[in-house]
């Protein structure tokens, strides 16, 4: 009700407030529509997610650049090349070149990630430490090789994608905020908690497939 009445009297004040806050703040609201749409193809392993997923790269682009988080600007191009290779793979990765089932990461493999994540982690801050101005060369490069890993992960369709997922997007909602993308750290709040979703619908998924193969054997 009080946000109601506040929000009446902003309009009141200024009847271009709306108008004016989505010029200036269009491109954020486009990662934010595009960026949940994405994940919530992603909760239903729908192959769209990946079209969608390249546009709000391509949003980000923008964003990061001007906002001067260049590891997250520069992962937005590997972004779209995994992206483009993730699209193919769900659709004829699978046994015989059919689609792609969710499967679970070994041990071995999920020891792999983080190895991957971690020396990521170590390249993304000596560059940004050395080459740019950044002034959260640790976070961005963190946050940016937790996300780099788990979409290539995805890409594979593997559970535990959504585990990285979770850690990154739990990280960087501190960082945004920090760097005054408020809507951006709103739009990860999101992922968060679809990130969540999805990682117990997989599991749904993956349990569903094993009692199917079971029952043929």
């Amino acid at each position: 009700m009080h946000s109601g009445i506040g929000m009446t009297v902003v309009l009141a004040q200024d009847p271009h407030f709306l108008s004016n806050f989505v010029i200036k703040y269009w491109q954020e609201l486009a990662g934010f529509v595009s960026g949940a749409l994405c994940v919530w193809l992603l909760i239903k392993q729908n192959i769209w997610n990946w079209p969608v997923g390249i546009t709000n790269n391509i949003f980000y682009i923008v964003i990061f650049l001007k906002s001067g988080l260049y590891a997250d600007m520069g992962v937005q191009f590997v972004y779209i090349a995994v992206a483009i290779y993730g699209w193919w793979n769900w659709l004829h990765g699978g046994l015989d070149h059919s689609e792609l089932k969710v499967a679970r990461a070994s041990v071995a493999g999920l020891l792999g990630y983080l190895a991957l994540a971690a020396a990521g982690t170590g390249v993304l801050y000596w560059i940004l430490r050395r080459f740019t101005n950044s002034t959260v060369p640790l976070a961005d490069g963190l946050t940016s090789a937790l996300f780099l890993t788990a979409q290539y992960m995805m890409s594979r369709k593997l559970i535990e994608n959504w585990w990285f997922w979770i850690l990154g997007d739990g990280l960087v909602i501190g960082l945004y905020i920090y760097k005054h993308l408020y809507l951006t750290s709103v739009l990860y709040v999101i992922f968060l908690a679809m990130s969540v979703a999805a990682l117990l619908e997989w599991q749904k998924a993956a349990r569903r497939a094993e009692r199917a193969v079971e029952a043929t054997a």
